[in-house]
């Protein structure tokens, strides 16, 4: 963690032009705005720099729109795409006048479930390990106007270029659902990931594995190891910038929506999650799949809230084309040992008490991390203080289970207007510890709804012209 003169002295010492400004917005997608290295003092990480809240998807209205961002010394890195050398720094938005932090930064969200934890005696430290999907794709085309819409996307791997004239065409397609793990040739994108990697690694982030995914068309995941909550938000940031940029500059593009493509797997984001205490796991136990009480505690948590979750883990309407039952996400609320039907899964990889841990398998790479990652462990600490019991485990495959079963374990909503329908009746838990404030909760709902639900809902689909029109 670097201090102030430390951040100053590396610029120096690295010949850094630029320094670069980075926060989010509230739905999670980085803003920056860049300063000459000169501008930066050590008193800018008290005093901060001003910028137009009004103009930030969520934030302030334009008659209160001063706000400041203050960079973090600890967050401080080398841009590794920028041609001048510049530094980048992370910063926490606050009040000009007030110089308090700002509710709707979802960074300072996600410190306070952090300070919350600690607070509640339960543990010191949660651990988060998101396994982010995403697609590699060579084009993507898309138009949204009054009288018309459509996307398309294509790539080299795809199956449906089989009969493409590719002077020449060399085969190698990767079949529907049949992307897990093939060798090259049929894997075009090893070296395109393996870079990925190296460049987090240059980044200081610990990367375990890459490896091409389920789905046709450059599906693809790449796990970051675990790191405190606030940590982790901040690396997967930089793991949507870096995965983002090394793309681009080979002609590619990456995107981390959650069902780009009709008919074969959309991207989930897998989130592990274990809390920690005096430096042990407070997870591991001599109960169901080696668990603790707490644990188990925790699941309970995860299944009550799950539906609301949704609303802050899975935030897009495409992220419920993906939340289909009877399809390969996870839409059933239920726990396990082992058996990827189940949205709680707790991973039987090791025997070590440091690995315990629970699997939140919902969620997908759309969600603002620093958000996500605080309500899932808002939930398990409900889960905890209020000892609510889980039920049995799913060890069965859910999707082979009768009908009759099957409707008796409760699913994830089936829309966006669901969750945050969800969201609204059931939020008490996200408001504990002031982390979550209810001003966060309402903008949250109140734009979800507005730019996102309502926009979709009102346009006409292309399927429904091939449905509907000469009806």
């Amino acid at each position: 963690m670097a201090t102030k003169k430390e951040v100053l002295k590396m610029a120096q010492e690295r010949g850094v032009k630029m320094v670069d400004i980075r926060f989010l917005d509230l739905p999670g997608i980085w803003q920056h705005f860049s300063v000459p290295l000169e501008e930066l003092e050590e008193s800018s990480f008290e005093d901060g720099f001003g910028l137009d809240g009004s103009s930030i998807r969520g934030w302030q209205p334009i008659h209160a729109s001063d706000m400041l961002v203050i960079p973090d010394p600890a967050t401080a890195q080398i841009d590794p795409f920028f041609e001048e050398p510049t530094l980048v720094l992370i910063g926490d938005i606050a009040d000009p006048f007030t110089k308090e932090p700002y509710s709707r930064d979802p960074r300072y969200i996600a410190k306070k479930a952090e300070a919350y934890l600690k607070s509640t005696g339960i543990g010191d430290t949660a651990y988060i390990g998101p396994e982010a999907e995403f697609f590699i794709f060579d084009d993507v085309r898309y138009s949204s106007q009054t009288n018309g819409c459509s996307y398309q996307v294509d790539s080299i791997e795809a199956i449906w270029n089989s009969n493409r004239d590719e002077c020449p065409n060399q085969g190698y397609k990767i079949r529907h659902k049949e992307g897990y793990y093939p060798a090259p040739p049929t894997d075009k994108y090893q070296d395109m990931r393996t870079e990925m990697v190296l460049t987090l690694k240059e980044l200081g982030i610990h990367v375990e594995c890459q490896h091409h995914e389920v789905a046709t068309a450059g599906q693809a995941e790449i796990d970051m190891r675990f790191r405190p909550l606030v940590q982790m938000g901040d690396q997967l940031m930089w793991f949507k910038y870096v995965l983002k940029n090394v793309a681009y500059h080979h002609g590619s593009t990456v995107t981390f929506m959650p069902k780009p493509l009709f008919g074969d797997n959309g991207s989930g984001m897998h989130t592990h999650i274990s809390i920690w205490k005096d430096g042990k796991p407070t997870f591991a136990g001599d109960k169901y799949a080696g668990l603790s009480d707490n644990a188990l505690y925790g699941i309970g948590g995860i299944l009550r809230h799950g539906r609301s979750l949704c609303a802050i883990c899975n935030p897009t309407t495409n992220s419920y084309k993906r939340l289909v039952p009877g399809y390969e996400a996870p839409v059933n609320l239920a726990y396990s040992s082992r058996n990827r039907s189940a949205s709680i899964r707790i991973p039987m990889y090791s025997a070590s008490p440091k690995a315990k841990r629970l699997e939140f398998r919902t969620p997908d790479p759309s969600c603002n991390g620093y958000l996500a990652f605080a309500a899932i462990l808002m939930a398990v600490l409900d889960g905890i203080q209020n000892k609510i019991d889980p039920g049995d485990p799913m060890d069965k495959n859910i999707y082979d289970l009768p009908p009759e079963e099957l409707a008796l374990i409760p699913t994830a909503p089936g829309s966006l207007d669901e969750a945050l329908a969800a969201l609204k009746a059931d939020h008490e838990y996200l408001l504990k510890g002031d982390v979550f404030t209810p001003d966060v909760i309402e903008t949250w709902i109140e734009y979800k709804t507005k730019h996102e639900a309502d926009q979709v809902r009102m346009r006409p689909h292309p399927h429904e012209f091939f449905l509907y029109y000469d009806i």
